[in-house]
């Protein structure tokens, strides 16, 4: 005889038809959306992940340096004289004076707390870095699809302006910009009319490279199928632009904002190094760097902690910026 090709159990009724349960077996299928999508490349990327962790906590330090200086420091433009030597106007002890009421230690000849001013000096930088950021996105953004959609003259003459911009002395722009500036203007003063300005010009000498990009995208799209519907379909010059181009524009636009930003965080901080940027005693990365050259050789720690703010920064965002450009970019295999 030939064995049965399954075992049936003693107890086992053999005229009851056995079925699966509803559901057993089937596994349900979701579509995901293309943000759900990016996010789930983003995750799998740790360093761009950590980039971006660093990135909010240098937002929050900048926002909160009154409570985070309230809570760990003094303020930054007070002297204490009596951590320095007497003879030298150095710090007292070794790294440059650091202990547990000064993280960072203090600086010579004034002994302000460098980990107050370090954390103060974030938000000039920032706050630079973002709002010129901002100005080049719109500027760049409006000009660039401007350009790439209607093509012709226009396309001309707007490409050539951002040739120009391109090719302008930036930074001895800004200098000369600066010594002639009055102490105040359209109702700001002092640093307010320093910050407005470096603002302004950065953001406007950035704009055309987003211009670019956002140029060459249009010209890719405006001759995509749902464009020409939109066209068939009635819908306006401003439908088309607004409603159709621009919402395809905001990937790249975002991925380049974020690396134009440690950019302009470099920028300010070479105007600051070089007198462009705020006045005293307002703390900049910048500045610290220029009043640290006359004792580094004697308290190299007070050009270190300036200098590894920047790096970390700057670093922190090109992390983040490239792991975002792979997230957001359909064609990448990560």
């Amino acid at each position: 005889m030939t064995a049965p090709l399954h075992d049936t159990p003693a107890d086992a009724d053999p005229t009851e038809d056995v079925a699966p349960a509803p559901g057993a077996g089937v596994r349900k299928v979701e579509g995901r959306t293309l943000k759900q999508i990016a996010w789930n490349r983003l995750k799998r990327d740790k360093v761009a992940l950590a980039g971006g962790v660093t990135v909010l906590l240098l937002v929050l330090v900048a926002v909160f340096a009154p409570l985070v200086v309230g809570l760990l420091g003094h303020p930054p433009d007070e002297f204490h004289q009596e951590e320095l030597e007497d003879l030298t106007n150095l710090p007292k002890g070794a790294f440059g004076g650091m202990s547990g009421d000064f993280l960072f230690g203090v600086e010579p000849n004034k002994g302000r707390d460098i980990f107050s001013r370090v954390v103060y000096g974030a938000r000039i930088s920032l706050l630079v870095a973002f709002l010129a950021a901002v100005v080049a996105v719109v500027l760049g953004t409006i000009f660039g699809i401007v350009a790439g959609y209607f093509g012709g003259w226009i396309d001309a003459l707007i490409s050539r302006v951002m040739d120009v911009l391109l090719a302008f002395p930036q930074l001895l722009f800004i200098i000369s910009l600066v010594s002639v500036l009055p102490d105040e203007l359209l109702g700001l003063r002092d640093n307010g009319v320093r910050i407005a300005v470096l603002v302004m010009v950065i953001g406007f000498f950035g704009w055309p490279y987003v211009g670019r990009i956002v140029r060459g995208q249009t010209l890719s799209l405006r001759e995509r199928e749902y464009v020409e519907a939109a066209r068939s379909l009635g819908g306006g010059q401003r439908h088309i632009l607004f409603r159709e181009l621009l919402p395809n524009l905001v990937a790249p636009v975002t991925v380049y904002a974020t690396l134009m930003i440690p950019t302009n965080i470099l920028t300010e901080a070479a105007l600051s190094f070089l007198g462009a940027g705020v006045l005293p005693p307002t703390a900049s990365w910048g500045s610290m760097l220029r009043d640290a050259l006359g004792t580094y050789e004697h308290d190299p720690m007070f050009m270190v902690f300036p200098g590894l703010a920047i790096f970390v920064a700057v670093l922190a965002f090109n992390l983040f910026g490239d792991g975002l450009r792979d997230a957001l970019d359909p064609k990448g295999t990560r």
